[in-house]
């Protein structure tokens, strides 16, 4: 889809979409239409049941004094209520409503609405972005699709008075869209095309972006003592990686954030093995150094004004005659031994190497850490949040925020000392998972949080929300990209001056 921004001029040909506020109030767009159709928006806004309801739309085929075209009514609500968010959202429908109209063109009339704050320009480059996300579509492998299966849409203008002023709004969140595609790319490719080498691989391009890019090896790992990490790939013909990646944006004296992502590419439980049914998910276990990749991306394509370190341990598990037992006791770099209790349990052995990696070499002021970690967090929260596990009120709630503005929502789940020690009684300083059933995904972020060697940190927990088997408001089925925007948002509004 060609997107593109000019200057207000009501067009007699392809789709044209105008708004509708709350109680059928047409726009001044809208209005000028009504009188080039003989009345036909007044009706259609007026009649059936449409409100102009937030992210509501109706569609008159070929009215009158058009010469070859829709209109498309949209609905924008209240406009006290139409925020960034709630604009990105009435885009995304917008999207949906051109695409089941078979729309091949089409044209967006952005006017003021009463009682909103958001400017023209934010409007209009909100309401491109909503589109853009939900026009993403993951189709590459798809060599026979027929010709009415795909969108027709191929131009999108968004006509605003003061296009200058949209156009450098929406610079930032084409940037944060291609990160969030980035991510959706990597999580929905396959583990025969995905797997710890082509992932770094991906890494690497970050370079071209002015990210400092850095792999490490399995026999640079085994110098640092990450035993944890290597351990989880020892199954898989495929070698380890621990990825760094480095954004300088801010000044050289201030310590970074650190993000730091789990990066199974494929896992099958290793000799713990998974059911059959649904494995195939299981290339998305990933998911958590997807949003990391895609973040880095986003904050250098836009060049944020913060130091910023990204750091991602890529591994395979895989069951095999090398793979690690039940059983097994592994030291990590920090010293600290843990027991193999269960090998399906192995993204908090790659994150507990990473982590105290992060901390130890970068000295970062905060780590964040991303995961698909439990599906426990999924049995508590569903796919409506993500978990969030934190050392740090403030911290927690800078995240929460971010997540709320941004639509990628989070809920605090609680740390304490008696579900920390679930993790201990054996032969080595901790198992890797409790005795008991219960409070799974807790126990997973106390393990943790024995990494973290007192820096403030939060674990998000995204096994639920990485991937949906339902459209969302803005994206279709399939990998979410979550994170992505969160921690974008996070750091602007935290870290940039």
């Amino acid at each position: 889809m060609n997107l593109t921004f000019a200057e207000p001029k009501l067009p007699r040909k392809g789709a044209i979409v105008v708004f509708v506020a709350a109680g059928g109030k047409l726009g001044a767009s809208a209005k000028a239409l009504d009188k080039t159709t003989q009345g036909a928006v007044a009706r259609a806004a007026s009649h059936d049941g449409f409100s102009g309801k937030s992210g509501e739309t109706r569609a008159l085929l070929a009215p009158a004094g058009l010469e070859d075209g829709m209109v498309i009514l949209l609905g924008l609500g209240e406009g006290k209520e139409l925020n960034a968010l709630a604009a990105r959202k009435a885009g995304a429908k917008v999207y949906q409503a051109l695409v089941g109209a078979k729309a091949k063109s089409a044209t967006l009339m952005v006017d003021g609405i009463a009682g909103c704050k958001l400017s023209l320009g934010d409007q209009a480059a909100n309401l491109a972005y909503g589109a853009r996300l939900r026009s993403y579509r993951f189709d590459r492998y798809l060599t026979k699709e027929a010709a009415d299966k795909k969108p027709s849409l191929g131009k999108f203008s968004v006509m605003v008075k003061g296009v200058a002023a949209a156009r450098k709004a929406y610079a930032p969140l084409d940037a944060l869209a291609e990160g969030v595609d980035l991510t959706r790319d990597l999580v929905s490719e396959p583990g025969n095309v995905i797997y710890p080498k082509t992932l770094a691989d991906e890494c690497r391009k970050l370079s071209k972006l002015g990210v400092k890019v850095e792999v490490l090896g399995e026999k640079q790992m085994e110098k640092l003592g990450m035993g944890a990490l290597l351990g989880v790939g020892m199954g898989s013909e495929r070698e380890s990686f621990l990825v760094t990646m480095q954004w300088s944006g801010g000044g050289k004296t201030k310590k970074p954030v650190a993000l730091v992502g789990k990066g199974v590419t494929f896992d099958t439980g290793g000799i713990s093995i998974k059911p059959s049914a649904g494995m195939e998910e299981m290339k998305w276990d990933m998911g958590g150094s997807g949003a990391v990749i895609g973040a880095m991306h986003a904050l250098a394509t836009r060049k944020a004004k913060a130091n910023v370190v990204g750091v991602v341990g890529l591994v395979e598990n895989m069951p095999s005659g090398t793979a690690q037992r039940p059983g097994d006791i592994v030291t990590t770099m920090s010293g600290q031994t843990i027991e193999v209790l269960n090998t399906d349990a192995e993204g908090r052995l790659v994150l507990a190497d990473a982590l105290w990696y992060t901390q130890d070499r970068f000295k970062p002021q905060l780590m964040i850490d991303l995961a698909t970690l439990t599906g426990a967090i999924m049995v508590a929260l569903g796919s409506e949040h993500a978990g969030m596990f934190a050392s740090d009120d403030k911290l927690a709630q800078g995240l929460s925020a971010a997540g709320e503005a941004v639509g990628e929502l989070l809920w605090r789940m609680p740390l304490g000392e008696a579900y920390d020690k679930q993790l201990d009684g054996g032969p080595a300083d901790m198992a890797n998972i409790s005795a008991g059933r219960w409070g799974g995904s807790i126990t997973a972020a106390q393990l943790l949080q024995r990494f973290t060697n007192g820096v403030p940190w939060a674990h998000l927990d995204i096994a639920g929300t990485a991937w949906s088997n339902k459209a969302k408001p803005l994206m279709a089925k399939g990998a979410t990209g979550f994170g992505v925007q969160l921690l974008d948002r996070f750091v602007a509004d935290n870290f940039e001056s």
